[in-house]
Parts: C-alpha cells; structure tokens; sequence
C-alpha cells in the first residue's frame, strides 16, 4: 500500500514573496490584529509599529514567530510609517492597517511577480467588509500597499496618510479584505477626530488642488445627502441588507460630522472677526 504524502507548495523561483518586510501600524487592534497575521505567515519578517497599546494588541502580536514588535508614541499616521520603513532592510515592503486581511487571490499575484519588475510599487482594490460580511461595493479606494522601499516615503494627508513613490505604479487584481471589527463606540471617537484633520486639510489647502469630492464638502449641507444616496442607490449598497445600510449610515454620519466641524470653524471665525 502506497501512502501519499502531502507537501506544501513550493514558491516560484525568484520569487517576490522572499523579498517583502510586512509593515503593520496598531494601536488597541486586538479585534483585528490575529486575522490579519493568520494570513502573513509566508512572511519572513513582520515589523509591527505599536502606539502603546492598552489591550492584548501586544500578547497577540508577540505569539506569531515572524513578528517584530517595536513600540513609538503617535505622533502621525507618516511619521509612524516612516519610523517603520527605517526598520525594513529588505528591498519591498507590504504596508497593511491592522484590519487588512490579505486575499489568495492577492498572494499569489504578489508570488508570481518577478523581483526585478520595473514598477516601483503597486495599488490593490479593497474589498470592504461588515463584521464579516463582504459589500457588493464602498467608497473605498484603491491603494499602494506595495512598493520597493527605496525612494518610498509616506505624507499625512488629512486623517490618513499615502505612501510616494518615485516611480511607476500598477494596478494588481487580487484584493484586500477591509474588516474592521472594533466597537461603534471606538469609530464614532476615531471620526470625530478624524473630522478635524479633514477641516483643517479642506480649509487650508487651494481649491484647484482639492478633488471633486473634497470641493463638494466645501459646501458642508449637500454632502451628506448625497453620500447616503450615492451609496444607497448608485453603489447598490441597498442590495446588501443590513450590513450595506450599516455602512451606508456610518458613512452619511462620518460627512454630517465633517459639515459640522466646517460650519463650527465658519462661525468661530465670523465671531472673532466681530
């Protein structure tokens, strides 16, 4: 009797997987951060940036072998990631948010692509999920996530931040999971943060280098109406149930916020001019 023996797979020669550092930001991801590592350990190195988390971010990050766990206070999103690249000796880096759970699709795109490629990085579609279940579609979009680490540097760009790369970057077609599992309580602090940052980016930067979104919440009371329909209806989240109308509400609240602190800082400036 013959007995077969299962072997795992084999990479590709030469294959881009051996070349890419996983850089992680968290702060308090333990809803998150297990899933998204579960899906890493091809990885020969992950170095986690922590902001000093409170919760079990740390206990769970430290039980996965690939794992280098450096601790840095915020100071912002770029500063953060750029401490994070000083760390990354190997000549690609994978940048993932804590709640980013990479696909198989993905994964073997990123094995197939040969080492000495031309792009200097490359930008991925996200597939957004609600405690688990995937949408049909978001406002999500698309991002660099990964990227040859020479000449890469990330700016603060509003409450978020991207990465800038020197040269060419290309689409791939394998996608990213976007579930984020942490409490509504922890959003709605996030978002009235966020929001801040997103008035002061609309207000002190130049109307012509705003995007058609941006100069649309300039006019602070059409926003959100048009979110919640734009989601509903024209990005068919309405066919998504109640996890579709879930983010279809986050989303009309997150621009009724942004109204609110642009509104507040108008009148707060017309009384200080009085």
């Amino acid at each position: 009797m013959s007995i077969e023996v299962l072997r795992p797979p084999t990479r590709n020669a030469a294959s881009l997987l051996d070349e890419i550092t996983v850089l992680i930001l968290t702060y308090n991801e333990a809803p998150n951060i297990r899933r998204t590592l579960d899906r890493l350990r091809w990885a020969h190195r992950i170095v986690v940036v922590d902001s000093f988390s409170t919760d079990e971010t740390v206990e769970i990050v430290n039980g996965f072998c690939n794992t280098d766990l450096i601790q840095r206070c915020f100071d912002s999103f770029a500063r953060q990631c750029n401490f994070g690249l000083e760390q990354i000796r190997s000549p690609w880096v994978l940048s993932l948010d804590a709640d980013y759970v990479v696909s198989d699709e993905l994964l073997k795109e990123m094995e197939d692509l040969r080492a000495d490629d031309a792009a200097s990085g490359y930008s991925v579609q996200f597939r957004y999920c609600v405690q688990e279940a995937p949408l049909g579609a978001s406002l999500y979009p698309p991002r660099a996530v990964l990227f040859r680490k020479h000449g890469a540097r990330y700016v603060d760009d509003g409450h978020g931040h991207h990465v800038v790369l020197s040269g060419e970057t290309k689409m791939l077609s394998g996608w990213i999971d976007h579930d984020d599992r942490k409490s509504l309580a922890r959003w709605l602090n996030e978002q009235s943060r966020y929001a801040i940052a997103e008035t002061r980016k609309l207000l002190e930067t130049p109307s012509s280098d705003l995007n058609f979104a941006d100069r649309v919440r300039l006019w602070m009371l059409p926003a959100p109406f048009l979110v919640f329909f734009y989601t509903l209806l024209v990005k068919g989240l309405i066919l998504d149930g109640w996890p579709g109308w879930y983010y279809v509400f986050q989303r009309t609240l997150a621009e009724i916020l942004l109204s609110l602190r642009l509104i507040e800082t108008k009148l707060t400036a017309r009384r200080s001019v009085t």
